[in-house]
């Protein structure tokens, strides 16, 4: 039998920061001391709490409607359309040039970066994803994969472009290129829903129809009971 794997080749492009992302940033330095305030809310939710992820987003450096983010003793900093990697050296070049630290090494992280999955999935939900990674197949799988109702061909992705702005695309699981799609990956705040198959819309649209029938003979029979047992 002849070899049958396929290799693909997949691109996932590092993703800009947005207004109202929420930002984990610290500083280190060889001199502990003299980063100790630019790493104030490192400090904070770095004490044990059971609600850790919920302290980090209400502690983390939030990226204002402007696009900018306030940062200690830097001031006002550009964040809305860098990548990380940008934002970092731009920390960076401006604690050298200002001599607040001579050798930083700066780490920034998504304390926002989740996804939500809805419709014919096990588990529908919002998923917090904290290694700022996730493809669309291991989302269904956080969702505890699709329902026997679900349409594999009829998966609807809704991808922010900017705030207040999506853009939708139809994804298809049986489809061979699925591995190559720039949709594989998925994005911070993407929106994934599963469409029912036919028989699952046949059968809500027939419960619908009946459902009226149904409560009003419920209420006539409990009547007759009432009057019975008096």
């Amino acid at each position: 039998m002849a070899d049958s794997t396929i290799e693909y080749k997949i691109e996932n492009l590092e993703p800009v920061i947005q207004k109202n992302d929420i930002l984990s940033i610290t500083v280190s330095s060889v001199n502990a001391e003299a980063t100790v305030p630019f790493n104030l809310y490192a400090k904070t939710t770095s004490q044990g709490n059971v609600n850790a992820g919920t302290a980090s987003q209400s502690n983390g450096f939030l990226v204002d409607q402007d696009g900018t983010l306030q940062f200690p003793m830097l001031g006002r900093i550009k964040a809305a359309g860098l990548t990380k990697k940008q934002l970092k050296s731009i920390i960076t070049r401006d604690l050298i040039q200002k001599n607040l630290l001579y050798d930083p090494v700066v780490d920034i992280r998504y304390l926002n970066y989740k996804v939500t999955v809805l419709g014919e999935v096990i588990h529908p939900s919002v998923f917090n994803v904290p290694s700022e990674k996730i493809t669309l197949l291991e989302a269904l799988g956080l969702a505890g994969d699709l329902t026997p109702y679900a349409r594999r061909d009829n998966i609807l992705i809704l991808h922010e472009v900017e705030e207040g702005k999506r853009v939708a695309k139809r994804i298809n699981l049986n489809d061979n290129e699925l591995l190559t799609s720039p949709y594989y990956y998925l994005k911070s705040n993407d929106v994934v829903y599963v469409a029912a198959n036919e028989a699952k819309v046949a059968s809500t649209s027939t419960t619908k129809q009946w459902l009226p029938v149904f409560i009003s003979s419920l209420s006539f029979i409990a009547i007759v009971v009432d009057r019975l047992t008096r």
